[in-house]
């Protein structure tokens, strides 16, 4: 799993790249505060070599609770900024901050 941030100077924003390494899974999306946990809008493309990737602009200056869901289940990023926990879920979230 891997988080790539590519800080845009000329937008308020910052180009997030999401990938992890699932050659098994059929399916994986990205989902958190910036795309209201909506699988659909956070779905990760498969490539080849058997990772999923999807390239997101999220603003800048913000901190997002995310995690991912692979084949359904939702699964946390060991590369995240840090991890809080979440009622809601009551589980530990990964959280990205910008």
């Amino acid at each position: 799993m891997s988080i790539k941030k590519q800080f845009i100077k000329s937008k308020p924003v910052c180009k997030v790249t999401f990938t992890i390494d699932a050659k098994d899974a059929t399916s994986a999306s990205v989902v958190g505060d910036f795309n209201n946990w909506n699988q659909s809008e956070g779905e990760l493309s498969k490539l080849k070599n058997g990772t999923f990737k999807g390239v997101f602009e999220l603003n800048k200056d913000g901190m997002y609770e995310f995690k991912y869901i692979v084949d359904g289940v939702y699964v946390n990023d060991p590369e995240a900024d840090y991890f809080i926990w979440n009622e809601f879920a009551n589980a530990e979230n990964g959280v990205l901050e910008l």
